[in-house]
């Protein structure tokens, strides 16, 4: 059963530039790992600080094996110096 993820960001003060910065920088090495169906970024149009990554896995252990890759543990890096407040996931799955 396909995994659905919203990943909600929120830029602190002036960084929303590196925020998309280094979202969009995620892209590509997630859509090439097993198991990602879907990954794309997007920016509130009405508060450029807030983005989301809206993301489909072919599972949770896809989704999970996703936390153990460079670029990704890179990326928490960098975010832990740019988000106004951590991050927030939602996982959903099709409702039956």
């Amino acid at each position: 059963m396909s995994l659905f993820v919203i990943a909600e960001f929120l830029a602190a003060p002036g960084q929303h530039d590196r925020l998309r910065t280094a979202l969009e920088a995620l892209i590509e090495p997630t859509l090439d790992e097993p198991g990602c169906l879907a990954y794309q970024a997007y920016v509130d149009p009405n508060d450029p600080a807030s983005m989301v990554i809206v993301e489909r896995w072919e599972n949770r252990q896809a989704f999970d094996e996703h936390f153990t890759t460079p670029h990704l543990r890179h990326a928490q890096q960098v975010l832990d110096r740019i988000l106004a407040r951590p991050l927030t996931l939602r996982t959903l799955v099709e409702a039956p």
